[in-house]
């Protein structure tokens, strides 16, 4: 299974060139701001980075901005003084004190209040913060990495995000493509959720059927992701086999007949058949090298050498 780092699955072009930039931006300071639809990986990809900044060791605070009321959340990101409000009976640290020093994952960015836009600008511009109910001023140092589902360029037309913030938030940005746009990576998320789930529910799942990985190779996953991890929790815990067929997939997944293009190029090379036919068996047996070297046709040491030569890791 081509796992390129810690959560993150695929081998499509477009997942590969994410990881390289988030890989460049992570040594830095710069803010960054991560793009796309709900559910592609967003806060994955900003774990990665941090994993790789100089801040590793330090804190990494997330904070989903549009799951808060607007009332609590000046509280819950900047902290409070004892008194400050009726339910206020003790000073308490916001969220950016939390992340002093580390980073700070501010996720659905777009949902903030223009008050609270304000303070996050004056944050950014000077790593000052103002508790509510106090006149402290308190520096922090936390590395903004901000996210969004939403058109911010749109937002900004329309005024209800202020430009200024969208330009200090937008110095890197990272767009992550959605699953539909890169279904060469839907196989191996597969084998990666099944091996999860069938370990977290005790099962012993090896195979998904021709039918059902059609099914799900055509879906488009308007859930990206999160919504493939959710089908296949759905497929184990019903599956009363050792193979997922159609009948434990969702109902809403429509039956289809025949593969996308983009998940088999029309044109490839002898090598390329091959690597991809043993990647693909190892898939199917979630990486047990004797069944994948059953199943076709070789001997386990030839297997081995040939993954070594095509460097697939399972």
């Amino acid at each position: 299974m081509e796992q390129i780092t810690e959560g993150i699955v695929g081998k499509s072009l477009a997942l590969k060139k994410v990881v390289e930039l988030a890989g460049k931006v992570a040594p830095t300071d710069s803010t960054i701001l991560i793009s796309g639809e709900t559910g592609v990986g967003k806060e994955l990809i900003a774990r990665h980075i941090h994993r790789l900044s100089p801040r590793r060791d330090k804190s990494f605070v997330a904070l989903n901005c549009g799951a808060i009321p607007e009332t609590l959340l000046e509280s819950e990101l900047f902290g409070h003084k004892r008194g400050a409000f009726t339910d206020a009976v003790s000073d308490t640290k916001g969220l950016f004190e939390e992340a002093n020093d580390g980073t700070f994952f501010m996720d659905e960015i777009g949902e903030l209040s223009p008050a609270i836009q304000v303070k996050l600008l004056r944050l950014i511009e000077n790593q000052e913060i103002k508790p509510v109910g106090s006149n402290e001023i308190r520096k922090v140092n936390a590395r903004i990495i901000a996210a969004t589902n939403q058109d911010l360029t749109e937002a900004v037309k329309k005024g209800t995000f202020r430009e200024d913030l969208f330009f200090r938030i937008n110095v890197i940005q990272i767009h992550i493509p959605p699953l539909r746009e890169r279904k060469d990576d839907i196989p191996l998320l597969l084998a990666y959720f099944l091996r999860a789930y069938n370990q977290q529910f005790k099962k012993n799942i090896a195979n998904i059927s021709d039918e059902a990985m059609v099914m799900l190779l055509n879906y488009e996953y308007p859930g990206n992701v999160r919504e493939l991890d959710n089908i296949i929790q759905h497929a184990v815990i019903v599956s009363e086999g050792n193979t997922i067929t159609k009948n434990e997939l969702p109902a809403f997944i429509p039956a289809r007949q025949a593969l996308p293009e983009s998940v088999a190029p029309e044109f490839r090379t002898m090598e390329d058949m091959e690597k991809e036919a043993i990647r693909e068996t190892l898939v199917k047996c979630h990486g047990n090298q004797s069944q994948a070297a059953k199943k076709l046709r070789i001997g386990r040491t030839t297997l081995i050498r040939k993954m070594k030569k095509f460097s697939l890791k399972y």
